[in-house]
């Protein structure tokens, strides 16, 4: 196997595309077979320190303990049921995880605020809500593998641990044009932006009519 076979190896704790529930860490120690445990010292000579320094559930760090039968715990289901939204685009009337697994409060507020964008001719979708740990984690993992590095992919994509969206509280929205007009119009629904460089993700921080708190730079805070 060459170097370049081994880049291309897709994360091992991945299951494909809407293939259900990633596999529950089994309890207890198993002896990995002797192939799983070459493969996983090759990798970590291959990819050098980064994974080390970087984050310890780095995709290349968790493809050598899944290879050794230490993957990674973030639960839940991921595809539609861990919060995707087919078509990256929906209503708050859409009978999707990602919009029943919304705070009431915050689902609220959104549906105030869609009400009255309609009004003003803008259209208002939902592009991400609710997600599930095993989800958030997925779109993590793919923002390292894009961006290189946990650093630079935190900027876009927060970790399980710290994302709002696992508990329902924040809410994407899209296209532009209703980015911008919630950016105007967010407060009146208690509505804020929270990132500077996310234009789309919107947050119940404050009450109707109310302040908003700063923005953070990024994902990163």
């Amino acid at each position: 196997m060459t170097r370049q076979d081994l880049i291309q190896l897709p994360p091992a704790h991945l299951p494909p595309a809407h293939a259900g529930a990633p596999a529950r860490r089994r309890s207890g120690v198993r002896r990995a077979p002797a192939v799983l445990v070459v493969a996983a010292v090759l990798l970590a000579a291959l990819f050098g320190v980064y994974p080390l320094l970087d984050r310890v559930d780095s995709p290349v760090v968790q493809a050598v303990d899944d290879a050794l039968g230490q993957g990674s715990t973030a639960s839940g289901p991921i595809g539609v049921e861990g919060g995707e939204i087919p078509d990256g685009a929906a209503t708050l009337d859409d009978d999707l995880p990602a919009i029943t697994g919304l705070d009431p409060a915050l689902a609220d507020a959104v549906r105030q605020a869609a009400a009255d964008a309609a009004a003003d001719d803008i259209d208002f979708w939902i592009t991400s809500g609710w997600r599930s740990p095993a989800y958030q984690q997925e779109l993590l993992d793919a923002a390292v593998r894009k961006h290189g590095s946990l650093e630079a992919a935190r900027r876009e994509v927060a970790t399980p641990e710290e994302s709002r969206h696992i508990g329902g509280k924040a809410v994407d929205i899209g296209p532009t044009e209703a980015d911008y007009w919630m950016i105007q119009h967010g407060t009146d629904y208690g509505l804020c932006q929270v990132y500077e460089n996310e234009i789309w993700h919107f947050e119940l921080l404050t009450e109707p009519g109310g302040t908003c708190p700063p923005m953070l730079t990024d994902a990163a805070g």
